[in-house]
């Protein structure tokens, strides 16, 4: 009798998950070690499993300070947990696969479309080659800018650390920091009035999260915007909005209310637009979240959730997410069958998978918002900030992440591999391997609104 082996394939939705899955568990056996942390004990493995899930999925929640808590080597662990999760455990899997002369092969392409959500298999090495060389030049340039500040003020060896560091973090859109050595939990909150750190920060996020397809545009086409694809139009205008009205806001009316009126000029005028930048999603902050009011906690968390652009180091639902949502709303206000932009049409199933990502988002965050405060007894809006943070993997906190229970923490650190990954990516591997139904039942109409 013949042996019958059947061999069974992970789908590319399946390698995503478990590649990030990965990761986070390799990282968290690092950081559990005894000279991962300062006083030479190691971290509990809940504690681990927190920080490696947030540097993994680049977000940037912390439940002890980076800077004070961790050793030399813990911190390593950390910033290269980082640089894996920003680029993509695919990515940079597929980069030292070239790297090592091996042959790609379709499965790893295929994967490598999937990761960065590339439009097309072909031309996928080259793309990886110029995404890793790419985003390696720009964190060494944001070091290079930020090294003569942090140079002044701790020196040499820590000056280069520092500035790789958050160049790093910056870039990938984590949000992790090594300011506790001033005040812990602190972030960037001693550089509110500094031009350079403030400058550099924010063009790192806004670079990492424009997405990595919207760089081969702007290296393809230059000036020629016309030339661009429709997604990466979609991406700039969005992004400009996402930046300029809660810029206006936060400088116009949010800091005009009583609790921010020892700001300075300078720290008003970049804080205002430190503000709007860092919640899509770095973490950074330069100013004491705690003091901002419901309205503005409320348009952050907004902001948290779209987060940044396809296949970039950023999180959230994406800003084309929201862009297809809207556009579709105004297509159904003007009585238009297909969704369109810049004379193109938007195919249908973009719009449904658009709409599945936001109630997805929505779900998650107010659920994860509700669990925590009926477990901890905190005020919702806050909570919601915090699971807002995490599914959008932000970092940004109100102070409560790191004084938070067990149950708690591993509810956030749910909402952080989820946010990651992604909605559908999840979806999509959970139910790969089964067979599409065909099958159309008869049609009725359902009244809406």
């Amino acid at each position: 009798m013949n042996e019958i082996r059947v061999r069974k394939h992970l789908s590319t939705f399946q390698i995503i998950i478990l590649g990030f899955l990965g990761v986070i568990l390799i990282g968290t056996v690092l950081l559990m070690l005894p000279f991962s942390t300062s006083d030479w004990k190691g971290a509990s493995f809940l504690d681990a499993l927190f920080t490696a899930t947030s540097a993994t999925c680049v977000t940037g929640l912390v439940v002890e300070d980076t800077a004070t808590y961790w050793s030399g080597f813990g911190q390593a662990v950390i910033l290269t947990l980082i640089q894996i999760g920003g680029m993509g455990v695919v990515t940079l899997a597929v980069a030292i696969t070239i790297i090592s002369g091996k042959k790609i092969g379709l499965m790893q392409r295929s994967t490598m479309q999937e990761s960065i959500a590339a439009p097309q298999v072909g031309g996928i090495v080259r793309l990886t080659r110029f995404i890793v060389t790419t985003a390696l030049s720009i964190e060494l340039l944001g070091a290079i800018c930020m090294f003569p500040v942090f140079y002044k003020d701790f020196g040499l060896g820590k000056g280069i650390w520092y500035s790789v560091w958050h160049s790093v973090s910056a870039f990938c859109n984590a949000g992790f920091d090594l300011m506790g050595v001033r005040e812990h939990y602190s972030s960037l909150v001693s550089y509110a009035e500094n031009p350079v750190i403030n400058l550099v920060i924010m063009f790192l996020i806004i670079t990492g999260g424009i997405g990595f397809l919207t760089w081969n545009d702007i290296r393809t086409h230059k000036w020629h915007l016309h030339k661009y694809r429709m997604q990466s139009k979609i991406v700039f205008v969005v992004t400009a909005i996402l930046l300029v009205f809660p810029a206006l806001y936060f400088y116009f009316i949010e800091f005009n209310y009583p609790q921010w009126a020892w700001l300075s000029g300078k720290e008003r005028f970049w804080g205002a637009l430190f503000q709007a930048v860092t919640p899509r999603t770095a973490g950074f902050n330069t100013l004491d979240l705690t003091k901002m009011s419901e309205p503005g906690q409320a348009i952050m968390t907004i902001l948290m959730l779209i987060g940044g652009s396809p296949g970039s180091t950023a999180g959230g639902m994406k800003t084309t997410t929201i862009a297809v949502l809207i556009l579709s709303m105004l297509s159904v206000f003007g009585r238009r069958e297909h969704v369109e932009v810049f004379d193109r049409r938007v195919a249908s199933e973009t719009v449904k998978y658009a709409a599945a990502v936001l109630l997805m988002y929505l779900i998650f965050c107010l659920g994860g918002g509700i669990l925590i405060s009926s477990i901890e007894h905190l005020p919702m809006l806050e909570c919601i900030f915090e699971a807002g943070s995490a599914i959008g993997t932000v970092g940004l906190t109100l102070g409560l992440t790191p004084d938070l229970s067990p149950v708690s923490h591993v509810i956030l650190t749910v909402l952080m591999y989820f946010g990651r990954v992604g909605g559908l990516t999840v979806v999509f591997a959970a139910v790969s391997g089964t067979k599409p139904n065909v099958s159309k039942a008869p049609k009725e109409k359902i009244t809406v609104g």
